[in-house]
């Protein structure tokens, strides 16, 4: 899995996010103090957006940047943390 999939698919979620409520992309761009393009380009997955941009707009958004692992550990693998 490359790159691109991962900014493909978190630009889709701040464009799902956007029009849950309401906002148009102009709307959004004021909140979070970019402009239209930045937020048309992070919507499009473009890997030339800033973290900084994409901070603005989950911010403006009221949600956060987060990491998860894609698998989550098995029950033999937790029992050497107890």
């Amino acid at each position: 899995m490359d790159q691109s999939f991962h900014l493909q698919k978190l630009g889709d979620s701040f464009k799902a996010m956007r029009t849950n409520r309401g906002l148009t992309q102009e709307a959004l761009a004021r909140l979070a103090g970019v402009t239209r393009l930045k937020v048309i380009a992070i919507e499009a997955g473009r890997s030339s957006m800033s973290v900084e941009n994409h901070a603005r707009l989950a911010t403006a958004l009221g949600a956060e940047l987060s990491l998860q692992p894609r698998t989550r550990p098995t029950l033999e693998e937790l029992k050497d943390f107890q």
